[in-house]
């Protein structure tokens, strides 16, 4: 009788489907990555454990009447709203090179009537290296270095590649397109999908970028051998000194059976936007001791009008930007 309960038992997990079968694996924990982020780039004290490196900046937004047809938030009333912003580089190197192929990040709070806060955090990739929390910390431990090198170990970086085929179209965006060489030429992509509420309830779901007014402009093959590694910085204070930055929020209507809850695959081509707003930066400064570096960029922190969906690496963001802020805050 046992036996026969025990083949029974084999069969019925046979017969699952994959989908199921991975549902089986350990789910992944946000002190998990943080730790994951320490033991690949290292710990500093006091710091972002991701996007370590970067600079602040202020400035205002000015939403637009059709975002304000889409959503009721506060964003969108036509009136300033002063922002605060940070740019970075991905990973937790502080001295990584500002000509890696790596990711730039463009970190947005609005302070909102009522005490309201809107936060953003974006990318400068139309998508995210990452369908879940699990292949994110893959990716960072494939990418802790070898002690006998110094670098990741090729290998170990070959079967991540060969696993995880939901990186594999960020990895391929980076290695083809060059970094920019300021970070006012540079677009910035919301890369999740997220819900406009509008004053009558309805619910759209939408996606948004950041595109600079000046035109995107990349580092040359050229420029990038002899670019230094702190020119970011440097271009964007300056730029902001002689005049402000701007960018246009395009905001685009998602469409039944584009995908909300995965962040990797970027929405067809052919769908409806519009502009929501302009976002203008007039002055820069060194992160340190600045208005940004205390802040917790948490993209889960929306005003009313905006929601999230139910993206687990949105979500999972969260969770693991608080648990960095907290060693941050305890000087850890």
């Amino acid at each position: 009788m046992n036996r026969r309960k025990i083949k029974l038992a084999a069969a019925c997990v046979m017969a699952l489907p994959p989908v199921f079968l991975q549902a089986a694996e350990p789910e992944v924990t946000a002190p998990e990555v943080v730790q994951a982020l320490e033991g690949t780039f290292g710990v500093h004290q006091g710091q972002r454990r991701n996007h370590i490196k970067g600079s602040c900046a202020i400035g205002e937004f000015v939403g637009t009447a059709e975002a304000a047809g889409y959503s009721r938030s506060l964003l969108f009333t036509g009136k300033v709203v002063p922002v605060i912003a940070r740019f970075s580089l991905a990973g937790g190197n502080p001295k990584v090179p500002d000509a890696a192929r790596s990711a730039r990040g463009m970190a947005l709070q609005f302070k909102l009537p009522q005490g309201q806060l809107q936060q953003m955090s974006m990318l400068n990739t139309p998508m995210f290296g990452a369908s879940s929390p699990r292949t994110f910390l893959d990716l960072t431990l494939a990418q802790r270095p070898d002690p006998a090198t110094g670098k990741p170990d090729p290998e170990t970086l070959s079967a991540f590649k060969a696993s995880h085929p939901d990186n594999h179209a960020q990895a391929q965006y980076l290695a083809s397109h060059n970094p920019p060489d300021s970070y006012t030429h540079s677009a910035f992509f919301g890369i999740h999908t997220f819900k406009f509420i509008n004053a009558q309830d309805k619910v759209t779901p939408v996606r948004w970028r950041f595109v600079p007014q000046e035109g995107e402009k990349s580092l040359s093959n050229e420029a990038l051998k002899t670019a230094g590694a702190d020119f970011l910085e440097k271009a964007l204070i300056d730029s902001t000194e002689q005049k402000p930055a701007r960018w246009d929020m395009l905001v685009t209507i998602g469409q039944p059976g584009d995908p909300q809850d995965d962040p990797t695959q970027p929405w067809p081509a052919q769908r409806p936007e519009f502009k929501a707003g302009t976002l203008t930066i007039t002055s820069a400064s060194p992160q340190k001791a600045s208005m940004c570096e205390s802040i917790n960029f948490d993209p889960m922190v929306m005003a009313d009008g905006i929601a999230p969906t139910n993206d687990p690496v949105l979500r999972f963001r969260s969770q693991a930007y608080a648990v960095s802020f907290g060693k941050r805050l305890s000087g850890q």
